[in-house]
């Protein structure tokens, strides 16, 4: 064999191998990391673990899915134990449920409250919150709310008497429910509360059978029936933004995380997330698919196909 093709054939060996190593190792030098994410049952979870999971992907990790995996409770188990490495969390349940602390309105202090809890409690990590806050409110129709002049809760305990409220059994009977309304916004009554099912609410109110009804800021029906929510004037409620909380060590191996999903946080407004959401709970579109459009739109993946 001529010496030149000799020396060619190893060159493109060589070659071979370095194009090997390169796409094992995500192009750092380290092995493609498995991270497995995890989200509660409802749609707007769904629709981030999808983000999270997609985004991931494409900066070269390996993603399990354990998306629907339960309440607060199982996700914060299931996250300390070391079965999902990261998952989407709402800053004041953080706050109340996990940690136990105090109701704080301030949104700023209560992110630096979880995040300093969690780190020292469980070595957990808070990433960068979204702006969107989907916190409990208060939701009328536009013309609704322009008959009784009501723009505020307060407004709407002066007309309580006037009124019916459609929300969930467990909003009538929880502490940041109607006990914790009346406790903060006074004693008032309701002309008359209906429980109903949580896919019922809106329903219930666009069909003229409730004044107001229980919602959460994010919620997909606000926009897609311009709808008014009422200003939570006593601040009553702490902030939900979401963020991404997960374990220290692999943040610590892998702090392009971080990068990656701290580049996608502030994309996530209520308005987007109420859009999101209305995709697949108002016209019965699959998450992975509303989330991957989203990332595209915004330059956050690019499309491979």
């Amino acid at each position: 064999m001529p010496e030149g093709h000799h020396r060619v054939n190893i060159f493109v060996l060589v070659l071979c191998t370095l194009v090997l190593l390169t796409t094992a190792c995500g192009g750092n030098g380290k092995p493609k990391a498995t991270l497995t994410i995890g989200s509660k049952e409802f749609t707007e979870q769904l629709i981030l673990g999808e983000m999270y999971a997609l985004a991931l992907e494409h900066a070269g990790f390996n993603i399990e899915r354990k998306l629907a995996l339960g309440g607060s409770p199982a996700l914060q188990e299931a996250l300390v134990a070391g079965e999902i490495d990261l998952y989407p969390e709402y800053t004041g349940t953080g706050l109340m449920t996990v940690l136990k602390l105090p109701v704080n309105t301030d949104p700023q202090a209560v992110y630096e409250s979880v995040a300093e809890g969690y780190k020292e409690k469980f070595d957990l990590v808070w990433l960068n919150p979204a702006p969107m806050n989907n916190t409990y409110v208060l939701v009328m129709t536009q013309r609704s709310a322009a008959d009784y002049g009501i723009q505020t809760i307060s407004d709407m305990v002066a007309h309580a008497k006037e009124l019916t409220m459609a929300g969930t059994v467990e909003f009538a009977n929880r502490e940041d429910g109607l006990p914790g309304l009346k406790q903060v916004y006074g004693d008032f009554e309701l002309k008359r509360y209906i429980p109903v099912e949580p896919d019922l609410k809106y329903r219930a109110l666009v069909e003229g059978k409730a004044d107001v009804i229980t919602g959460f800021g994010t919620d997909g029906q606000i926009s897609a029936f311009n709808l008014v929510t009422l200003e939570d004037d006593k601040h009553m409620y702490p902030p939900y933004q979401v963020a991404p909380v997960m374990r220290q060590q692999i943040l610590e191996e892998y702090p392009e995380i971080g990068e990656v999903l701290n580049t996608l946080a502030p994309k996530l407004s209520d308005e987007t997330m109420q859009y999101l959401n209305y995709e697949v709970s108002g016209k019965g579109r699959e998450p992975a698919d509303v989330a991957r459009e989203f990332l595209l739109q915004y330059d956050l993946i690019q499309d491979t196909e």
